[in-house]
């Protein structure tokens, strides 16, 4: 479960990395820090972006996914991540989790015009993973996945699962994760997330028609 910003456990860092200059481009843009005694991650994205990255995190597996992320969602991200790997990886990524999903949900501000939903079939080889978003401000995780290994690469499997549940709170948006086939760890988890990029560029992408709507037949959507 993802943890709360108590502000009693937020601590000032004045060596965290700042994350690498975004373009100059115009477009939907967020800058999010969460510094505390566990982790110090920093997020900056555009939303409208073409998909430049610059992710520097100590667990390469888990930097290469946030690279794909941006990429194959035309997200425009900088990231840099710092965590207490001598205890393990959990608040690290957890919070990496957290971090990119209060950077998306700030830079949708009142998402008004928004699709709000979005979903993708990514196939890789042998794998195929599915995807399904809604961004209506009513947080869940349905994830459907299992692994062989207990790591790919440096990244300890099970927190993949750890990853989408704090990306999902964050957001508050309804998550379905899932593998249709598989047999590779390695490819399951990258069209994971490459589905989830997918998804979530359509969720978040301005509908022609819309306007300044809010997509919710209530008139408001809910967190």
């Amino acid at each position: 479960m993802a943890r709360g910003g108590n502000p009693e456990m937020m601590v000032t860092r004045t060596d965290l990395d700042a994350p690498a200059a975004l373009p100059t481009v115009a477009g939907r843009l967020a800058q999010v820090e969460r510094l505390s005694r566990e982790t110090q991650v920093a997020c900056s994205l555009n939303l409208d972006g073409v998909g430049q990255t610059s992710v520097q995190c100590p667990i390469g597996f888990l930097g290469h996914m946030l690279e794909a992320f941006g990429r194959h969602g035309h997200i425009d991200l900088a990231m840099t991540v710092h965590g207490d790997l001598h205890v393990d990886q959990h608040h690290t990524v957890e919070d990496a989790g957290m971090v990119l999903g209060q950077a998306v949900r700030t830079a949708l501000g009142d998402r008004r015009g928004i699709w709000r939903t979005g979903w993708c079939r990514f196939p890789m080889d042998e794998t195929l993973a599915e995807c399904a978003i809604d961004i209506a401000g009513r947080p869940h995780l349905v994830f459907s996945a299992e692994f062989a290994a207990d790591r790919v690469g440096d990244l300890q499997t099970d927190l993949v699962h750890e990853f989408f549940q704090a990306f999902a709170i964050a957001l508050g948006a309804n998550i379905h994760l899932s593998l249709v086939c598989g047999r590779n760890d390695h490819h399951k988890i990258e069209a994971l997330f490459k589905a989830f990029a997918r998804a979530l560029e359509l969720a978040v992408a301005m509908h022609p028609r819309a306007g300044h709507e809010l997509p919710s037949t209530k008139g408001m959507l809910d967190g």
